[in-house]
């Protein structure tokens, strides 16, 4: 069968083109958009994805539904075994993010996603092609979204400090250190951040830990060295806060 490329799938007449592909430890696609709106799918590996709205992790059992023409990077934390879903925009309706959402993939997704990924780029539609299509768009709709996300504020000053935390989630510094040293007062940064983000500081840098404690675990590394580099004095800790997140 012939190998289908990214760009043919955002302009065939199907409402879903699925490709699979397969990348490296620690590649990344590059910032790029497309015509369409986009489903990642990893049944392996850990893929982040970044945008100007924000961070979004997407390990195996999951995947991220990312709206049309949103500018965005993958990067590849593992070796990732990727199945991409191009989706005509219209065909998701109410169910098409304005930006990004993470997704938990259901056992009937999953088998959906691969199988089409088998089927001719120009299925039948009312063959097994169009019936595996529409099978994708309700299980899509019906998805629970996850936690899996951290959104970026727009304020010149709260993104500084969010910077600073991407680059080094261990900073000690409390929620009165940073007002500090970006020029506002706690009960500003408290306001501002939450109308931004839609979460206090500490429930973002506590999914900003988790999503570095995902990424350290996809590259091979112990739970010790991502209780250190997350910012917790041992294991036990970055445990506990991950019940507390509802993610084991």
């Amino acid at each position: 069968m012939r190998a289908r490329a990214a760009e043919e799938c955002q302009h065939i007449p199907r409402a879903v083109a699925v490709l699979a592909k397969d990348y490296g430890a620690e590649t990344s696609t590059g910032q790029h958009s497309h015509k369409r709106a986009q489903l990642l799918y990893a049944t392996s590996g850990l893929m982040v994805t970044t945008t100007v709205h924000g961070t979004w992790a997407v390990p195996s059992g999951h995947a991220l539904l990312i709206a049309p023409r949103i500018v965005h990077d993958v990067r590849m934390h593992g070796t990732v075994a990727m199945r991409t879903a191009y989706l005509h925009p219209a065909s998701l309706g109410l169910a098409l993010p304005r930006s990004c959402r993470v997704l938990e993939v259901s056992p009937l997704l999953d088998a959906a996603l691969q199988a089409l990924a088998e089927e001719p780029v120009l299925y039948d539609e009312d063959g097994r092609g169009g019936h595996l299509a529409a099978l994708i768009l309700d299980e899509i709709a019906r998805a629970e979204a996850t936690r899996l996300a951290l959104p970026m504020p727009a304020d010149t000053r709260l993104r500084t400090l969010c910077r600073a935390l991407l680059d080094t989630p261990a900073l000690p510094y409390g929620i009165d250190d940073w007002a500090d040293r970006i020029g506002l007062s706690r009960r500003s940064l408290t306001r501002h951040f939450r109308a931004e983000t839609g979460l206090s500081f500490g429930e973002w840098r506590r999914r900003l830990r988790l999503l570095h404690t995902l990424t350290c675990r996809a590259q091979g590394q112990s739970l010790l060295q991502a209780a250190r580099t997350s910012g917790y004095r041992s294991p036990q800790a970055l445990k506990a806060m991950m019940r507390r997140t509802g993610d084991r």
